[in-house]
């Protein structure tokens, strides 16, 4: 199947072409038809699948079929979790609308407002927004949604995961009932169905992958060893293996920085990449990173969303998630595109908990191996037993700390308490 016989218009095969695609992915083959006949479509797609052409091209193509209004009111609202998916999708919007008269921009927090409210005065065809700055920038009148024709939620799961059920509920009330209506969600939640329920009109159901599937071309292993063994592991395993460009996952900011520093102590270049970042920090760092200056990206699951990284060789998962389906998009960062990839975790007793959830999962077993050298030793016990003992200690640091601090004041009751002094 060919691109043209989806019925896209000369000047998007053009830019499709000028990319470097020939042949359009399975997400691609089965929503673009759709959207182009204007029906509401509730899509199960994986990061990788080439979903955000799947909503973009039909897109450019509907609104450039119209003749333009005047100023450029915002016709179609793409919401998306992240800052950096936001920016990814505005990239796939302007490469594919170079040979459309069709503008576009983007919003997001982090960074300084004023700019983003200069273009959007100035009159946008399509607008890529995160829902804290859309609503924000909205509510001071800059911009309005009353012409939006096409709605989309990228990334809905996450969007849910992330607690932004209210701000979605907020924009929806703000759009013309009559409109069309797009959702991307890698899982289908009972959440994500009731959300879908709320707002789409007789959707199609289109899924490129069986849902809470891997891609079946990365390799999935395990490799067990102790909990303070994993820095000195993952230094072993990306020098020896001579990995240039490796994403791993930590569950907290703290855990994503202090990997990092280690890994530039044991001179492999890495950067952080996590909420606390600022915006700025974030962009240079992935920059370097795609730019083959940084090896070693690290990064938590809600800041490595909607990363796009071509032909990414490595995930590591250095700390299992706790929510099973986040195992689910976190290796979805590799293999895409019909290339190989390779996704390794390293787990520890602690985490014995969360495999067995993946698994269930994934209706599989994962490939579980021993590295000689790291050879997991700690019992669970143990370690319960140490994080109740190191609770306990601060909690009784905490009491002191309260001790000394109540001490230090002075006593309340003036003349009253020296007068008791003195009988």
């Amino acid at each position: 199947m060919s691109f043209k016989s989806l019925g896209l218009s000369d000047a998007l095969l053009k830019a499709i072409s000028k990319k470097g695609y020939t042949t359009p992915s399975p997400i691609q083959q089965k929503a673009i038809p759709i959207i182009l006949e204007r029906k509401d479509v509730l899509a199960s797609a994986q990061t990788g699948t080439g979903k955000t052409a799947g909503f973009t091209l039909p897109i450019l193509q509907i609104l450039n079929g119209q003749p333009p209004l005047r100023k450029r009111p915002v016709r179609s609202l793409i919401l998306t979790p992240t800052r950096e998916l936001a920016a990814q999708v505005l990239e796939d919007v302007k490469s594919y609308s170079e040979f459309v008269d069709l503008s576009a921009t983007v919003v997001f927090g982090g960074v300084n407002a004023n700019p983003q409210i200069r273009t959007l005065r100035q009159g946008v065809d399509i607008l890529v927004a995160t829902p804290g700055r859309l609503l924000d920038l909205h509510n001071q009148g800059v911009f309005s949604l009353a012409n939006v024709e096409v709605l989309v939620l990228d990334e809905a799961d996450r969007m849910l995961d992330m607690g932004f059920l209210r701000d979605i509920k907020r924009i929806l009330a703000l759009l013309p009932k009559r409109r069309q209506n797009l959702l991307f969600s890698a899982t289908f939640s009972k959440e994500i169905k009731q959300l879908a329920g709320s707002f789409l009109h007789n959707p199609i159901l289109v899924e490129a992958t069986p849902e809470n599937t891997t891609a079946e071309n990365v390799i999935q292993k395990v490799y067990r060893t102790n909990k303070s063994a994993k820095t000195e592991l993952i230094i072993k395993l990306i020098k020896e293996g001579n990995w240039d460009q490796v994403l791993v996952f930590t569950r907290t900011k703290h855990g994503a920085n202090r990997l990092s520093q280690k890994l530039d102590k044991a001179g492999i270049s890495s950067a952080a990449i996590h909420g606390n970042k600022s915006q700025g920090a974030r962009t240079k760092a992935l920059a370097g990173f795609k730019a083959g200056k940084v090896r070693v990206l690290v990064a938590t699951d809600i800041a490595a969303r909607g990363l796009d990284i071509p032909l990414l060789p490595h995930v590591v998962n250095f700390e299992l998630p706790n929510i099973p389906e986040d195992y689910v998009h976190r290796i979805g960062r590799t293999g895409r595109a019909g290339a190989s990839g390779e996704a390794i975790s390293l787990v520890s007793v602690d985490e014995n908990e969360y495999a067995r959830a993946i698994e269930k999962l994934l209706r599989t077993r994962l490939d579980t191996e021993v590295i000689e050298g790291f050879e997991p030793t700690e019992n669970l016990q143990e370690i319960l037993d140490k994080k109740a003992e190191n609770k306990a200690q601060n909690q009784r640091g905490r009491q002191h700390s309260r001790g000394r601090d109540q001490s230090s004041r002075p006593k309340s009751g003036g003349n009253r308490g020296r007068g008791r002094g003195r009988r």
